[in-house]
């Protein structure tokens, strides 16, 4: 999947804590975070991989990685429930998938993990992006 990025302020932050880091490099890093991720989800995979979503599989799985990180932007309110629920009618509406395994959960968690890291300008995000996603 192609990289994608973006970061949001979060202007409830304490002063003591780094300022969020809003470049476009940065940007990019997150997108590039979405990415690999949504990558490394089997589900997701799969759903691609036998075309359940028609031959534009591939492409509504990029889609989807443009999506999560448009939401991370305009979102003031970043709540892992909306995010979950925008991964699961994305897999359902667009790729005909419906996921039980609990993963959908267990991705939007990584997401937003990642995108807090992000904001308070911690790269150190290698660790969930090595995370494989069952």
């Amino acid at each position: 999947m192609e990289s994608l990025n973006g970061i949001n302020n979060h202007s409830s932050l304490p002063s003591t804590h780094k300022k969020p880091d809003s470049s476009a490099a940065s940007r990019d890093r997150i997108l590039e975070g979405i990415t690999v991720l949504l990558s490394r989800w089997h589900g997701l995979q799969m759903a691609v991989q036998n075309q359940w979503g028609g031959l534009d599989s591939f492409q509504k799985s990029q889609q989807l990685a443009a999506d999560v990180f448009s939401w991370f932007i305009q979102s003031k309110a970043h709540r892992v429930e909306d995010l979950e629920n925008l991964l699961h009618e994305s897999m359902l509406l667009s790729l005909n998938t419906e996921i039980e395994d609990g993963s959908i959960e267990e991705v939007a968690e990584q997401l937003m993990i990642m995108h807090e890291e992000y904001l308070h300008g911690n790269h150190q995000t290698n660790q969930i992006l090595d995370v494989v996603v069952e």
